[in-house]
């Protein structure tokens, strides 16, 4: 079993830094360029790698892994998805992603960067700015792969206990409350991105996730 740990946005690989889960193989692909989709990246993900797949993605990692999911339904034992819903964007979240295209175009990387800090973190001394992806063309066309992905619900719910969430007291995009319905765990004093907030509890969770699976 392949150990898939899959980023968010604005990030890359290197978020995942802080967790180890020796002896297993792991793997933590740069989703960006891997296609214009979501299910482009799943794709690319599923052929880089055999086998049955343990995945553990967060916000925009978590949609690649539902999409893989639908992909290889057979190969994947089980799915830890951090910040991540299960829903396609509302034309709400729609509009956002617009304004955050605009952004980067006119403004580059580090602004979205400013914009997106306190909206990623709890506390903003917790976010580190060499974890940013930094060309612009790759973020754009990540946010149009969030916004366009499908509704993945029927994949999250087919899974079952083999999927479950992982949500931070102070995430400003999904809560504990909004997945009641799954398997979902709240850490406390975190943000969207509570692997990088709370490494310790965060990794608790995973290593309990991992031996379920």
């Amino acid at each position: 079993m392949t150990v898939v740990f899959l980023h968010a946005f604005p990030l890359d690989e290197r978020m995942w830094a802080g967790q180890h889960v020796d002896p297993l193989y792991t793997i933590a692909p740069r989703l960006y360029g891997l296609g214009q989709t979501m299910d482009e990246w799943a794709a690319a993900v599923a052929d880089d790698v055999e086998g049955e797949l343990a995945l553990v993605g967060a916000s925009m990692g978590g949609y690649c892994a539902l999409a893989l999911a639908r992909r290889e339904p057979e190969r994947v034992r089980g799915a830890l998805l951090l910040g991540a819903r299960p829903d396609a964007d509302s034309d709400e979240r729609r509009v956002g992603r617009a304004k955050t295209i605009e952004l980067i175009r006119e403004q580059g990387a580090e602004a979205l960067w400013r914009d997106m800090v306190p909206k990623l973190f709890a506390e903003e001394r917790n976010a580190d700015e060499q974890l940013l992806f930094r060309d612009p063309d790759g973020l754009i066309g990540a946010v149009e792969a969030i916004r366009d992905r499908a509704d993945s619900t029927d994949v999250a719910r087919a899974l079952r206990d083999r999927v479950r969430f992982v949500v931070g007291e102070h995430d400003p995009f999904v809560s504990a409350d909004e997945l009641r319905e799954f398997d979902v765990r709240e850490i406390a004093g975190a943000g969207h991105l509570a692997n990088l907030e709370r490494p310790d509890e965060f990794n608790a969770l995973l290593q309990e996730f991992l031996a379920g699976v």
